[in-house]
């Protein structure tokens, strides 16, 4: 299993360009699922400042989310828009969950 955290900040004009970005990229998780995955995004108080949260069960299932072609046009745009703290990727190991992985 493999849990990561990425936080970021985008500049303001970018910030609804990029809800939009992550959107898409759930739209696609809801209609085609992946198994073996959980994924969310936030949005902090300031709403510039992005938490993506990724658990995956394997490497191989986490490939299958990182070659999705939304979810590199919503790297590619972020990358694009220059933002104010680039995305910082922690991992993190699981204590405990209230689901299945």
């Amino acid at each position: 299993m493999r849990a990561v955290k990425v936080e970021y900040k985008v500049r303001p004009e970018f910030a609804d360009q990029n809800k939009t970005n992550i959107r898409r990229v759930m739209d696609t998780l809801r209609q085609d699922p992946i198994e073996g995955l959980k994924y969310a995004a936030f949005v902090k108080e300031d709403n510039q400042t992005f938490v993506h949260l990724n658990i995956a069960k394997d490497e191989t299932t986490l490939n299958q989310f990182t070659e999705m072609p939304d979810f590199k046009t919503f790297q590619n745009d972020l990358k694009e828009s220059n933002p104010l703290s680039p995305p910082s990727p922690e991992k993190l190991t699981l204590v405990g969950a209230g689901f299945e992985i």
